[in-house]
């Protein structure tokens, strides 16, 4: 975690998206300890999980309704 970079926030994690992508492998949500025992969610919660991703999504929010999603995929 680096904390929030303000404006370069969708910047580091498109970086980060293309990383994960390059590596094969997701890395854990932060400061995710459990969830409640009626969801079945798949969450990666305990070191990087590697798997086979041919493409991955970064979704940015901004102030003023500046938003954005891109799509990354591998050649």
């Amino acid at each position: 975690m680096i904390g929030h970079t303000l404006g370069a926030a969708g910047a580091v994690e498109a970086a980060y998206t293309v990383l994960a992508l390059r590596h094969q492998a997701i890395p854990p949500t932060a400061n995710f300890t459990h969830q409640g025992n009626d969801r079945e969610l798949d969450i990666v919660a305990h070191g990087i999980r590697k798997a086979t991703m041919s493409a991955a999504i970064s979704c940015s929010y901004g102030f003023g309704g500046h938003n954005t999603a891109l799509l990354f995929t591998t050649p």
